[in-house]
């Protein structure tokens, strides 16, 4: 039913905390909370609502009458548009502080747990230009400002850049995006430069038609750069605007295609053709190289990463005589990262392209106690796969937002390690699952991981202990 919510505007309140998905929040002077957007805790604002829910309001604000000690003015031209970086009103040390905060209060109210040891969250060093992967679409539809549509003057509509939020179908274009390191913006603008000048169909999504798709870009710590353009269908303008890349951007290590012309746009039931260069790219973390192909998933944050890895490293308590299980093992990072400490780690994960890129750098890096399956967490790690590989003493887990599975937690309860280390990018979904775990296993330590600078997302690694029964 469509929302009738009769809009109010409340003076001069103080924005109290910050909420789930990166909103702030303020009470009306009936307890009413209001959620709203690019608000920081201690602002004295007028605020206006747009939507009544059971029990709260959405609104905007409307004026400022006391800036926070916390606000800060963003560095982006596209802050409050593009959606990606909605905390970059606020400073990094009250980033960390609210970060740390809903952390501490997903495990106390969802997973009912106080850890024995909070360890103070780890912010990163480069909290602006610190991801490795960033994706952009093409559109000949872009999103256009209300200045723009009221002027009703004729403006280029085509676009590379973001979806806006909430609308599908619309794009935000990109001039510069703080989030990724150079070569990133200049590789995208030229891309763009070069499609306008060629007159290069962009595609449109409500007809699905069109050329040039998305673009992603991936880069390493050690300098090397992935460019992968999808387009919708084969073109002979595709391999001159490739070769055009190529000699303008010759740090590319590896540039690749895929012809899409399916309702989505994700890739990994596609064919990546390879048109210069290598297939791959390449991390380095402690002397060890790992290479990051098209479909593999890698930590975003090289930096902080080595970081996360770290901590898990140390809660895991490592011992030579130890056997563990690395469930959601990506291309094998953490398993590869800890295995000079133990006897054997198997790592698990559902993407078959990652765990071979495991098995190959398993070869490279020289490690041979490493054991590698691809397959569905929960269908994979049953009590054959113990007997197949050992009883595991240690499981570190690092599933994805959603968390484990229920049938995975059954499964690790039955196995009964002496120590699970659980690495979490959503402590909600993790807090679930350690409740789950409660009553076989005590929660020791937390440590927050900040790998997601100017915005609401964090990491969390905890450690957990078999209780003696």
């Amino acid at each position: 039913m469509r929302n009738r919510h009769k809009a109010k505007v409340f003076k001069k309140l103080t924005i109290i905390d910050t909420a789930s998905k990166g909103k702030a929040v303020a009470k009306t002077e009936e307890g009413i909370p209001i959620f709203l957007t690019e608000g920081v805790p201690g602002d004295v604002v007028d605020i206006q609502t747009f939507k009544k829910r059971k029990g709260y309001f959405e609104g905007k604000i409307v004026a400022l009458h006391t800036a926070s000690e916390h606000r800060t003015t963003p560095v982006c031209d596209h802050f409050g548009v593009c959606g990606g970086c909605k905390w970059q009103h606020m400073s990094y040390s009250a980033q960390l502080q609210f970060k740390q905060k809903e952390v501490s209060e997903n495990l106390r109210r969802i997973g009912k747990v106080t850890p024995a040891s909070t360890l103070a969250i780890l912010g990163c060093e480069t909290p602006y230009f610190y991801r490795n992967k960033m994706e952009f679409s093409f559109s000949a539809n872009r999103w256009m400002t209300n200045e723009e549509i009221a002027s009703e003057e004729e403006f280029n509509k085509n676009a590379l850049g973001f979806h806006k939020p909430g609308m599908w179908d619309k794009i935000v274009d990109i001039n510069k995006c703080h989030l990724q390191a150079d070569p990133s913006n200049a590789i995208r603008n030229e891309i763009k430069r070069y499609a306008l000048e060629q007159n290069l169909a962009f595609f449109h999504p409500r007809d699905q038609s069109g050329f040039l798709r998305t673009l992603m870009l991936r880069t390493t710590s050690t300098g090397e750069v992935m460019v992968l353009l999808q387009v919708v269908h084969s073109d002979p303008a595709l391999a001159p605007l490739l070769d055009h890349l190529m000699l303008r951007f010759p740090e590319i290590t590896s540039l690749l295609y895929v012809i899409n012309s399916k309702a989505n746009d994700t890739l990994y039931d596609q064919e990546i053709i390879l048109h210069a260069g290598r297939d791959h790219i390449i991390e380095e973390m402690e002397g060890l190289q790992f290479k990051i192909g098209a479909k593999t998933f890698y930590q975003t944050n090289s930096l902080q990463a080595y970081a996360l890895y770290k901590v898990a490293r140390e809660f895991a308590q490592l011992k030579a005589e130890d056997v563990v299980y690395d469930l959601y093992t990506g291309i094998g990072t953490i398993a590869q990262f800890i295995a000079k400490d133990v006897k054997k780690v198997v790592g698990v994960d559902v993407v078959p392209e990652s765990i071979e890129a495991a098995k190959v750098n398993a070869l490279d890096n020289d490690i041979h106690n490493t054991a590698f399956e691809a397959g569905d967490m929960k269908s994979i790690f049953t009590q054959d796969f113990i007997e197949r590989h050992g009883k595991a003493n240690v499981v570190i887990t690092d599933p994805p937002r959603d968390g484990m599975h229920k049938d995975v937690v059954m499964q690790l309860l039955s196995l009964a390690p002496e120590r699970i280390v659980y690495v979490s990018c959503n402590s909600a979904t993790q807090a679930r699952d350690l409740d789950l775990l409660s009553d076989q296993y005590t929660v020791i330590k937390s440590q927050a991981v900040d790998m997601f600078p100017q915005t609401h997302h964090v990491e969390n690694v905890v450690l957990l202990e078999k209780k003696d029964v």
